[in-house]
């Protein structure tokens, strides 16, 4: 591992335990040569999953295209970074459980919105109306109503 400061290999590992999600490993480092310290964090290769999109094209699944997809979706909400991390981890584990080496990108957007709808409904609502291409408040109203049937009803003051 090459230091981020000063680019020798030349480091020790001072602490090592799994991240808070589990999926990785957390290393805390120190550079032998300039002293700094770092921390990295190392994942298990998996063999990778291809992700099937509408064209019939394959690209390789990739957990940044899940991030950037909800930090579009969360932006300006009330959700935290390691809320975000967590729920990238959490989809990317079910992906990894439940597909063996393709994922359609339809199956892979209810996936996320499943995800997201637990995390944040507005975020849901944000990320289903750019991934279901709503053209009219219609779209959005069949989409609310059956997060609204779930809902007890608002009383009258």
């Amino acid at each position: 591992m090459k230091c981020p400061f000063c680019r020798l290999d030349n480091d020790r590992v001072i602490d090592s335990r799994a991240s808070q999600d589990g999926s990785a490993i957390r290393r805390r480092r120190e550079c032998l040569s300039c002293g700094r310290r770092y921390t990295t964090y190392e994942r298990p290769e998996e063999s990778t999953i291809k992700v099937v999109k509408k064209d019939g094209s394959r690209a390789p699944f990739s957990r940044e295209k899940i991030r950037r997809g909800l930090e579009r979706a969360c932006w300006k909400r009330p959700i935290s970074s390691r809320q975000i991390d967590t729920t990238v981890a959490a989809i990317e584990n079910d992906v990894y459980a439940k597909f063996d080496t393709e994922v359609e990108s339809k199956e892979l957007g209810v996936l996320v919105m499943e995800h997201l709808q637990h995390l944040d409904e507005v975020a849901f609502v944000r990320f289903a109306s750019v991934y279901r291409q709503f053209n009219d408040v219609q779209d959005f109203f069949e989409e609310l109503r059956p997060m609204l049937a779930k809902r007890p009803p608002i009383s009258p003051r």
